[in-house]
């Protein structure tokens, strides 16, 4: 082999790595970009819990990210076995860290989809509970406060003292 081949060998490798780092960037740029904004996640527009949790489920969703990240790591990984950066602990720490904010992401999408879906049930326990308590005791309860209240209304003002003597007799 000439000299010249080396040299241009060596050049082409350069530019190759140069072009790889320039993927591994772009990769973890388009996949921070599919993660939610923080005001997606902490702002809602909804009536209830349920379309809280639906809207947040939603909000919640990394997208394309993971796939993102994955052509990151390979074009991260091939650079690293041919030795081609020179320095890749920041694209090691950004993956790392895109690692981690995608793991908490669907971590918490997952906790949201499984309160959303214990949310319906929940709340109709609640109210069959509800409707058995009032069934239960609906009448003795009212028919006492309304006796306290007409007792309450027919004995005048300072003669309280008398009705109580009366009731104790």
């Amino acid at each position: 082999m000439s000299q010249a081949t080396l040299g241009d060998d060596e050049e082409l490798f350069g530019e190759a790595a140069s072009e790889m780092r320039e993927d591994v960037e772009s990769s973890l740029a388009q996949a921070w970009s599919e993660l939610p904004a923080a005001d997606d996640v902490w702002e809602t527009d909804a009536e209830n819990a349920l379309g809280v949790l639906n809207g947040l489920k939603s909000a919640l969703d990394a997208g394309d990210a993971e796939a993102h990240l994955r052509d990151a790591k390979k074009w991260y990984t091939m650079g690293q076995r041919a030795d081609a950066f020179e320095d890749a602990d920041d694209l090691e720490a950004e993956i790392e860290s895109l690692e981690e904010t995608i793991s908490d992401v669907s971590a918490a999408g997952e906790q949201v989809g499984d309160l959303a879906s214990t949310i319906p049930s929940l709340r109709g326990a609640l109210q069959e509970a509800e409707a058995e308590s009032e069934d239960d005791g609906e009448e003795a309860p009212e028919a006492t406060d309304e006796s306290d209240e007409e007792d309450a209304e027919q004995t005048p003002a300072g003669d309280e003292t008398e009705a109580s003597e009366e009731s104790e007799e």
